[in-house]
């Protein structure tokens, strides 16, 4: 008789290859280490298409040719565009319409050497071109950005190679975005006048406090005393804006970031990573320091401060590149340790 028919058994699927998964695997990577490369670059551009731009820089007869290092001119207004009415009341900033200086600042970043932050009184007396000599603040005030570059670089010699401007809508909202940032006072201040209430010692100070802080003239000395602290405040507060706590938390990084396009102005050659050399170089303990006069006089804009052959020679070392001595910069001041 015939052999029983052996039921046949199904075969076996053939395992998928090793390879294949390794290759689907290495494409996914691939699509995020892509994802995280091109959404910051995204980002960054995005941001930078958003600043509001002025044309402080172009060239003008007889513009000095560049100087060493990199100058960076920084104006603090008291423009209060943005602001709501209640926000104005909150932060005490008046209700004064337009934009005038309100602080006056070059960043020197040397080719050797530590950066400087140079406070320029705004009471210094000056040649403006086409004005004849008033304090060195009408320059903003009658010709803006473009007039008060070529105050600066032909009163100084020192060229410019980039300009930002601040003012007070959106100011306090960088601070918020990073959380704060420490201050240490070496005495009380208050001031009705800039809404500041502040007790003397170590501090985290919010938006409207910092505000108040840099705004305050409650000093024997008033704008040479407040300069001082304008410059320690923007020190911190770029050292806490570059510090891996802001940039390696979302949730800081780009409220602050957001803040600063709403809250800047810069020329129109200039862009968001120009800005963050800028915050990065001045973050670690720059030199600070104000132009040196040579003492204060009454002119037809009544008391002024007096550039003299201590500011030429100061102005002079940046020209050239060269270290200021220290018997031409200013040591203490203020209320900021």
């Amino acid at each position: 008789p015939p052999l029983p028919r052996r039921r046949s058994r199904a075969a076996a699927p053939a395992p998928k290859p090793r390879r294949r998964r390794r290759l689907r695997l290495g494409r996914l990577l691939l699509v995020v280490l892509l994802l995280l490369i091109i959404t910051p670059i995204g980002m960054l551009f995005y941001f930078d298409g958003k600043l509001h731009r002025v044309d402080a820089l172009s060239s003008y007869a007889g513009r000095i040719g560049d100087t060493p290092g990199t100058n960076w001119l920084i104006v603090g207004t008291d423009s209060r565009a943005g602001l709501t009415d209640q926000q104005k009341k909150n932060l005490a900033t008046g209700d004064a319409d337009g934009a005038r200086t309100d602080t006056i600042m070059m960043a020197h970043l040397s080719p050797s050497g530590k950066p400087m932050l140079i406070s320029i009184p705004r009471d210094l007396y000056v040649p403006i071109p086409g004005m004849g000599s008033h304090k060195i603040n009408a320059a903003f005030n009658n010709g803006g950005a473009k007039l008060l570059v070529e105050t600066v670089e032909e009163f100084t010699g020192v060229h410019i190679d980039h300009y930002v401007e601040i003012g007070f809508g959106g100011f306090d909202n960088l601070v918020d975005a990073v959380g704060g940032v420490q201050m240490c006072l070496d005495r009380p201040l208050r001031d009705p006048k800039a809404g500041l209430n502040l007790k003397a010692g170590c501090q985290t100070l919010d938006g409207a406090q910092a505000l108040g802080l840099v705004r305050t003239r409650a000093f024997p000395n008033a704008d040479l005393e407040r300069v001082v602290n304008q410059r320690k405040f923007l020190a911190a507060l770029m050292s806490r804006a570059t510090s891996p706590s802001v940039l390696l938390n979302p949730f800081r990084l780009f409220p602050f970031v957001s803040g600063a396009v709403d809250a800047v102005t810069v020329d129109t050659g200039d862009h968001l990573w120009d800005l963050a050399w800028l915050a990065y170089k001045i973050s670690g303990n720059p030199i600070t320091t104000t132009a040196p006069t040579d003492g204060d006089a009454y002119t037809d804009d009544g008391d002024s401060l007096v550039a003299g052959e201590t500011t030429k020679r100061f102005f002079g070392y940046l020209a050239r590149g060269q270290q200021v001595p220290a018997d031409l910069l200013s040591a203490g001041g203020g209320a900021v340790s």
